[in-house]
C-alpha cells in the first residue's frame, strides 16, 4: 500500500475541517438575519424544491422568498467571490513572490470602483439580460484599467513585475482621486457610492450569480492549468528560465487570469479588501507553497471567510447592515501590519 505524503495528509485534513466549518457557516447564514428562520423550516423549504418531494405542511410564501430569493443567492455569491479573490491573491503573491501582494496591486479593483462610481453618479439605470448597469460599468472599468496598466508596464515582449506594480499603484492613486472628486460633485449620490466602494452583497440576485460565473470559471481553469508553472516561479524568475519556463508568457497569462477573476468579482461585490491578502497567506502557512494544494485550500478558506464576514455584517446590527468590506478590513488591517513588522524584523536580521 502506498504511503500518503505529509503535505497531502495536511491538505486532506485542511479540506475536511474546512468543509465542516463551511457547512456550519452555511446553516447559520440561512437561518440568521433580521427575519430568523428555524433550521427545520429551512430544510423544509429546500426539500420541497426536490422534484420527488411531497409537501405536507404549508410553507409561508414570505419566508420562502426570503430564503430562496435573498439569502441563498447571497450565500452562494459570498462563497464564490471569497474563493475568487483568494485565488487571485495566490496568483499575485506567486508572481511578485511577496506575501503582501493582493488583487488590488494592478489597479483592477480601482478600475471597477471608478466604473461603478460613474454609473451611480450619472444615474444610469438600465438592464441587459436582467443585469443592472452598475455591475456592467464596474466590469468594463476593471477590464479597461487592467489593459491600461498592462500596456504601461509592458517593455517590448516582456512584462517586468516591478513595472506592473508601480504602474498599478500610480493608476490606482489617480483613479482614487477621480472617485473622490466625483463624490464631492455629486453629494446626493455619496451614500450609494460609499456603500458600493465598501463592498457587500445586499440585494444581489440569481442574475448576478449567472453574470459572474463564466468569468470566474474561465479564470480558475486557466490558473489550475498553470499551477505547475507557478510552482517554478517560486524558485525565482532566473532559475525558472533555466528549467525551461517561459516566464514572460506565464506572467502575461496569469495577469490576464487574475484580472478576469478580480474584474468579475468586484463588478458584483464592490471593493472588498484584504481577502486576497489574508487568506492565501494563512493557507500557505498550513498546506505549504505547492499550488496543487494551495489553490483549492485558498478557495475553500476564502469562500468560508467571506461568508462568515457577510453573515456578521448583516446580523450584528440587524436590521441595519454593515458593508462587508468593513468586517474584512477589521480582520485584514491588523494582519497586514503584522506582516509589515515581520518583514521588517527579517530584513534587519540579515543586514
Amino acid at each position: 500500500m502506498s504511503r500518503v505524503s505529509a503535505p497531502r495528509k495536511i491538505f486532506m485534513l485542511f479540506i475536511l475541517v474546512g468543509c465542516f466549518i463551511l457547512l456550519l457557516t452555511i446553516m447559520l447564514a440561512l437561518t440568521a438575519g433580521s427575519v430568523r428562520l428555524s433550521l427545520g423550516k429551512v430544510l423544509q423549504i429546500l426539500t420541497n424544491l426536490l422534484p420527488w418531494s411531497n409537501p405536507e405542511a404549508p410553507i409561508d410564501a414570505i419566508e420562502q422568498k426570503i430564503l430562496l430569493d435573498l439569502r441563498l443567492p447571497r450565500i452562494i455569491l459570498a462563497m464564490i467571490i471569497g474563493a475568487t479573490l483568494s485565488i487571485a491573491g495566490v496568483i499575485f503573491q506567486s508572481l511578485f513572490r511577496n506575501p503582501m501582494a493582493d488583487p488590488s496591486v494592478i489597479g483592477t479593483s480601482s478600475g471597477a470602483a471608478l466604473g461603478a462610481t460613474l454609473a451611480i453618479a450619472a444615474g444610469f439605470d438600465f438592464r441587459i439580460m436582467n443585469i443592472s448597469s452598475v455591475p456592467l460599468a464596474a466590469f468594463a472599468g476593471a477590464v479597461s484599467v487592467t489593459l491600461l496598466v498592462y500596456n504601461l508596464a509592458r517593455t517590448g515582449n516582456r512584462l517586468p513585475m516591478a513595472f506592473m506594480l508601480l504602474a498599478g499603484i500610480a493608476v490606482s492613486t489617480f483613479l482614487s482621486s477621480i472617485i473622490s472628486l466625483i463624490m464631492i460633485l455629486r453629494r446626493t449620490e455619496m451614500y450609494n457610492i460609499l456603500s458600493w466602494l465598501m463592498g457587500g452583497f445586499a440585494l444581489r440576485r440569481w442574475s448576478d450569480v449567472v453574470m459572474v460565473l463564466p468569468y470566474i470559471v474561465i479564470g480558475i481553469l486557466i490558473t489550475v492549468m498553470f499551477s505547475r508553472e507557478l510552482n517554478l516561479m517560486l524558485l525565482g524568475e532566473e532559475r525558472a528560465r533555466q528549467l525551461g519556463l517561459n516566464s514572460n508568457r506565464l506572467q502575461k497569462i496569469m495577469v490576464l487570469s487574475a484580472s478576469l477573476l478580480v474584474a468579475g468579482a468586484v463588478s458584483i461585490s464592490g471593493v472588498i479588501g484584504f481577502v486576497g491578502l489574508l487568506v492565501p497567506h494563512m493557507a500557505r502557512l498550513v498546506v505549504g507553497p505547492d499550488h496543487k494544494y494551495l489553490l483549492p485550500a485558498s478557495a475553500l478558506a476564502g469562500g468560508t471567510f467571506l461568508l462568515i464576514s457577510d453573515t456578521i455584517s448583516r446580523t450584528v446590527l440587524a436590521p441595519l447592515e454593515l458593508p462587508v468590506g468593513i468586517v474584512t478590513s477589521l480582520c485584514g488591517a491588523p494582519f497586514f501590519i503584522y506582516l509589515l513588522r515581520k518583514n521588517k524584523r527579517a530584513s534587519e536580521t540579515f543586514k
